[in-house]
């Protein structure tokens, strides 16, 4: 399939114990999965009655996954930018590095879901502008990482010779994965900024294709070999009756160019789609 693929493992936090939640965090280690991840909502998603279905804090499970992990990294598919001042993403995300050993995969996003954001009273701005203040966060939190003293006038953030102790465990800080496909804002900012692009994964293939050739040429125009950006999808396994599916899906968006998965299984039940996907799919990606 050329370029060697990594297969990550996303397990939706709802529906579901938190004693369930560490047998499947600890399988899929065990099992060979490149990294985990959870995603960062405050209510269930994709479900019929939000309210009797409990859904966990993204940042706080993360915590608790590098503690019960050795050897896959960690992160949040992703953060969304709206809920939480960069300030606290950057602590967390140092805190977590330092829990998991320098595993963390920091995962960023603008924010969707309007839905939920009316419910908690959040401020959701037009697209836009949401990618805008992500850009905006992405320096501020750089900027903590790399100076001594940190100082930024910013339109939304603002620092003023600030210092944060300690640095994370990796240099100058954990791979920064942004998620979202808007080829006007996100994708330059991916160029600008990103380790990883993490692709929704929901497009035609053809369109993927034609954006890796944009994402190439923005880096290009912004000083960076195209290469050094990897390039991540989201490939849903539902039911166990998707397994062929789920494994065709990452064959043909590799072929244009992806080489990162995350594979999402929401509840009920994981156990027996992560065992799968560990015994059907895994083997044969990396063959």
């Amino acid at each position: 399939m050329g370029s060697a693929i990594r297969v990550g493992l996303d397990v939706w936090q709802h529906a579901c114990t938190v004693a369930e939640l560490r047998q499947a965090w600890q399988t899929a280690d065990q099992g060979g999965i490149d990294n985990l991840w959870v995603y960062d909502h405050f209510r269930a998603i994709l479900v019929e009655d939000e309210a009797t279905s409990p859904s966990y804090e993204a940042w706080t499970l993360l915590a608790a996954m590098a503690e019960v992990t050795s050897r896959a990294r960690i992160g949040v598919m992703v953060t969304g930018n709206t809920y939480r001042h960069p300030l606290v993403v950057h602590k967390m995300a140092v805190t977590v590095d330092h829990l998991s050993d320098g595993r963390l995969e920091l995962g960023l996003g603008a924010s969707h879901d309007p839905p939920e954001h009316a419910m908690f009273g959040l401020d959701l701005p037009e697209p836009p502008e949401r990618v805008d203040r992500l850009r905006e966060a992405i320096t501020y939190m750089k900027a903590l990482w790399s100076e001594e003293r940190a100082d930024l006038d910013g339109t939304w953030y603002r620092l003023s010779g600030a210092v944060s102790a300690p640095a994370p465990v990796q240099r100058p800080h954990p791979p920064i994965w942004i998620g979202g496909e808007g080829e006007r804002r996100t994708l330059p900012l991916v160029a600008d900024h990103a380790d990883v692009w993490t692709a929704i994964g929901r497009g035609s293939v053809a369109d993927y294709a034609r954006k890796q050739h944009l994402l190439d040429e923005l880096c290009e125009a912004a000083g960076r070999d195209p290469a050094d950006v990897r390039r991540s999808a989201q490939v849903h396994l539902d039911a166990l009756a998707d397994v062929d599916t789920c494994r065709r899906r990452i064959g043909e968006l590799h072929g244009v160019g992806f080489t990162e998965f995350v594979v999402i299984v929401p509840p009920p039940d994981p156990l027996p789609r992560i065992e799968a996907l560990l015994t059907r799919i895994l083997p044969e990606l990396r063959s």
